[in-house]
């Protein structure tokens, strides 16, 4: 039975200036003094979370609003700032909004007004206005980097620690986390978040099975128009026999796209940019211009090939979110394909709920921290388990390879039967501005 215990008078938290409670099942937990030394010369840490991507960062800052403080562990040498963009949904927006970094982001992205589906003819299929479905949607495309940046710049000097690639994990009688990091550093942390993405090793120490390869891959770029894009501020789906490829505005200059095919087997991991242009080229050498002429206009940095994969969390069988202290949040928890664009937006929702349960419980709520994790675990598993599965599932319709199912569904189910307002319905979230209560 959990009882509120004594305010401990050797830490207060983060930038509110107040003490904080902190309760578990059976003892007290004193968050002691960041970087302190302990007798063993291992360093202590009151909140650390591994893996400074979207996920990590987003819950860093959740709790820096909060008046809680953390230390960020990230392997590279920084911000992993490479890559593409991805679309945000209104739950998205919701998110940042609370965290108070929406207003810093909209102004440098469109707002895309819809969507067109196309055949790789170009022949136009429907189309619709996110507006119409819903006055409330906000959709736009957002650079990964612009974003980790945003969020880094949130937190206070030196919160996110670079070159600090997590080794190994340990649980010691009290509750408590080694962190074994690749330099011989050792931190003791009171409480761990594991926001270290699909190969997350805090997920493997919890017992998770390794994401699944779902049998296609993805050419992902960022087209650079230094004169100015363009293309109408909607998202454009061109769909073909076990091939399908999207292109959406980014800003005024920047346009995201990608390339899903089929494939049995991973195959080898290819870098090299100009092979990479030169297979996704090939992939829709039949297709619309536009697609070859971003192909074209898209810096080698910014250009990639990967494989998709998520992890179905059966009930009974996949493990907890958390264990013990320690908690997984984003795709280090649940990774989803990218068919209904709510990986980075689920991973958002996650950091908010994750920060406002912990904060209520260190503050002396009515729950432990074990039992906030667990309550944040089974409140985010009835949301991301089913679109796990709903992303699989839409993402294995769309990569039909049979020229019969394909006919039906070009000429019958996208033009005739497809309602957009029903396929967002998982984009509704509501979450309150986070502050620190007076």
């Amino acid at each position: 039975m959990s009882v509120l215990l004594p305010i401990y008078p050797l830490q207060f938290l983060g930038q509110s200036n107040r003490w904080f409670p902190v309760r578990t099942r059976s003892k007290p937990v004193c968050l002691a003094l960041t970087n302190a030394q302990t007798n063993g010369g291992d360093q202590e840490e009151n909140v650390v979370i591994v893996g400074a991507g979207i996920g990590g960062l987003t819950t860093a800052v959740s709790l820096h609003r909060l008046g809680i403080r953390s230390v960020v562990l990230e392997q590279a040498e920084s911000l992993r700032t490479g890559g593409t963009s991805l679309t945000l949904f209104k739950n998205g927006w919701r998110v940042l909004d609370a965290i108070s970094v929406g207003p810093q982001l909209r102004p440098q992205f469109l707002e895309i007004e819809g969507m067109v589906v196309k055949k790789e003819d170009g022949r136009e299929l429907r189309s619709f206005k996110f507006k119409d479905e819903d006055q409330s949607q906000e959709v736009r495309a957002v650079e990964r980097r612009v974003l980790l940046e945003t969020l880094a710049s949130q937190l206070p000097p030196e919160t996110i620690r670079f070159s600090s690639k997590l080794e190994s994990i340990q649980s010691n009688a009290n509750g408590d986390t080694l962190l074994q990091l690749g330099d011989g550093t050792r931190l003791l942390a009171k409480i761990v978040i594991g926001c270290d993405g699909t190969r997350s090793k805090v997920a493997t120490w919890m017992g998770f099975s390794e994401p699944k390869y779902v049998g296609h891959c993805a050419f992902r770029g960022l087209g650079f128009f230094p004169n100015g894009q363009p293309f109408q501020n909607k998202v454009n789906y061109i769909y073909g026999k076990g091939l399908r490829a999207g292109y959406v505005p980014v800003s005024a200059t920047k346009v995201y796209w990608f390339i899903c095919f089929n494939r049995p087997s991973l195959g080898p991991k290819i870098t090299d940019p100009a092979i990479l242009k030169k297979q996704a080229k090939e992939l829709v050498s039949t297709w619309p211009e536009d697609l070859q002429n971003l192909i074209d206009l898209t810096p080698d940095e910014t250009i990639s090939r990967t494989p998709l994969v998520d992890r179905w969390l059966w009930p009974g069988i996949a493990p907890p979110a958390s264990k013990g202290r320690v908690v997984l949040v984003g795709d280090a928890w649940h990774p989803m394909t990218p068919n209904l664009g709510q990986g980075a937006c689920c991973a958002l929702e996650d950091s908010v709920v994750l920060a406002n349960k912990l904060a209520n419980a260190i503050n002396g709520g009515t729950e432990s921290i074990e039992e906030a994790m667990e309550s944040y675990g089974s409140e985010r598993w009835s949301r991301a388990f089913p679109l796990t599965v709903r992303a699989n599932l839409v993402g294995a319709l769309l990569q039909w390879e049979n020229p019969l199912v394909c006919s039906i569904r070009n000429n019958i189910v996208i033009p005739k039967l497809l309602r957009l307002g029903p396929m967002l319905e998982h984009t509704n979230f509501e979450c309150e501005p986070l502050f620190v209560s007076k």
